[in-house]
Order: C-alpha cells, then sequence, then structure tokens
C-alpha cells in the first residue's frame, strides 16, 4: 500500500469530526495495555501498611501477618518491627525469618535483546534494556545478570530476588551458550587452549565445550560455560588477540530463543519457571 492511501485511510477512521484512532503496541511482542481506567500504581514514596506488604509477598495471609509481626519475625532496614499499623514504603528493605520479600507477584520476562542497548535499571541519556521491557510488566523487574552494550541474546528480567541471587551466584553453575564471530579464522592451537582453560585476570576460565565450523566465511565459534563472569567470551578471546565481531547469547539457564525475534520479549511458561528454581 502507498504512503498517499495509509493517509487517507488513517484521515477517514473514527467518529466524524475526531480524531482517527491509533493502535498502540510495546517494544515487544504484546499489544500495548489500556491504561485508561487502570487504577493509580503505588510509587516508591508512598506508604502501606507492614501486614499488608507481607501478605501480598505471598508468605502468609494479613491476619497471620500481624501474629509473625507481632513475634519479632518481620524486619524492616535491619531492625525487628512488633509495631501493629507500622507503615513501610516500597524502597524499604523488609525481611521475613531471613529473607528479603516484595509486595509484588513474582513474573519472569525473557528478552532477546538487540545490540546498542546497555544493561541498567538506572535512568540513562543512552538506551536501556529496561526501555525494551517497559510495557512487558507493571512490577519492578530487574534484569538477571548482564550483556554488555553490543552483546545480543537472552536476558531473563524478574522481580523474584531468590532466583536473580541463585542464578547469578557463581556456585549455581547456570549454563550459557553463546555464538561468536571472529574477526579472523580460530587457530587450532588457540581451540585448544581454549579447551584446556586460559588463566586471566578474573580467573582459570574453563569452557564446558566450544565448536568451531571451519572454513564458514564468518568464523563462527560456538562455545558453552558455566561462568557468571560479565564479559567473559570476549577478554577470552581478546586474550588470545582475536577482535570480536557478534556475540549472541542463544541459550540460556535452558531457555532459548526458539520463536522470540530480536528486540522481543515474552513471559515465561510456568514449567520453565518450576525448571528455573529447580536448578
Amino acid at each position: 500500500m502507498s504512503r498517499g492511501d495509509n493517509s487517507k485511510k488513517g484521515r477517514g477512521s473514527g467518529k466524524k469530526g475526531g480524531k482517527p484512532k491509533r493502535n498502540s503496541y510495546t517494544k515487544g511482542n504484546a499489544s500495548a495495555r489500556n491504561t485508561s481506567n487502570r487504577p493509580k500504581k503505588i510509587s516508591d514514596s508512598d506508604e502501606i501498611r507492614l501486614n499488608k506488604f507481607v501478605a501480598n509477598s505471598g508468605v502468609c495471609s494479613r491476619r497471620d501477618a500481624d501474629l509473625y509481626i507481632q513475634t519479632g519475625s518481620v524486619w524492616v532496614n535491619g531492625k525487628p518491627v512488633t509495631e501493629m499499623g507500622y507503615k513501610v514504603k516500597l524502597t524499604d528493605e523488609v525481611k521475613f525469618d531471613g529473607r528479603l520479600i516484595t509486595p509484588e507477584k513474582k513474573e519472569y520476562v525473557l528478552l532477546n535483546k538487540p545490540k546498542g542497548f546497555i544493561t541498567t535499571t538506572s535512568p540513562e541519556k543512552t538506551k536501556t534494556v529496561m526501555d525494551l521491557v517497559a510495557n512487558a510488566s507493571k512490577a519492578r523487574l530487574k534484569p538477571v545478570g548482564r550483556l554488555e552494550r553490543n552483546t545480543t541474546g537472552l536476558l531473563l528480567f524478574t522481580n523474584d530476588v531468590d532466583l536473580e541471587k541463585k542464578l547469578t551466584h557463581h556456585k549455581t553453575g547456570v549454563r550459557k551458550i553463546f555464538h561468536v564471530e571472529l574477526d579472523r579464522n580460530l587457530k587450532f592451537e588457540d581451540f585448544q587452549k581454549i579447551e584446556k582453560g586460559i588463566k586471566l585476570q578474573e580467573g582459570f576460565i574453563q569452557v564446558d565445550e566450544i565448536s568451531y565450523i571451519e572454513g564458514a566465511s564468518k568464523n563462527e565459534v560456538g562455545i558453552q560455560l558455566m561462568s557468571s563472569k560479565n564479559g567473559i567470551v570476549t577478554k577470552l578471546f581478546e586474550h588470545l588477540n582475536y577482535g570480536v565481531i557478534k556475540l549472541d547469547r542463544v541459550i540460556f539457564a535452558g531457555l532459548t530463543k526458539k520463536d522470540l525475534p530480536r528486540g522481543h520479549w515474552r513471559i515465561l511458561t510456568e514449567q520453565e519457571v518450576i525448571n528455573l528454581r529447580m536448578m
């Protein structure tokens, strides 16, 4: 359809004399939610009762929360609180039996990150991954680990603090597979060095598996490792004097890019969440 046809169709739609109706879409893969009749979202500066905060986290009912508060099981910002009716902010650190809790439903979003976006939750003048998942959830999501600006591929977001800590802990051993494009052919002796493990400033890096497509026009390497250190794949090849042209994370903790185009996101299935918790 020509540009002129689109303009004509837009002017003729909607009620006579009114503005044309617009379709709005997220930066992911789902239609934007209608927010006109949505209740006002609680801001970080608003206060809510502590028992409601605990109940909303899914730990127990509001009535039981009162009992736990009275017995000193709930701590706020490092101190036990036993006062009934005590109010907290969403930015306060609340712990139940020593475990950090949040008053939000646990949500899990998987993004296929494109190039040019930095992994941060802080407001930035440049593009961030939070811009890409802005319409995925009302919860305050955080990225699990990070991908460098020009690294593409899978990045998980969640407000599940326990799972986030588990997946980023060096002892968990989260499986990650990267596709790497180098600036030149990978020498066989360097292939063997990577197989055996290489000592970098970050420590000794041992990959689980490495494959090389010999004679490929793009000098492609497949590499699987458990390391939780940021940017370690790039540093691994730079240590051997190779330039990394493209780096794409195609598998993370058993999650894949199947049916997830670059720049799009999706909600994890219930089974996927169970699998992550069982790691």
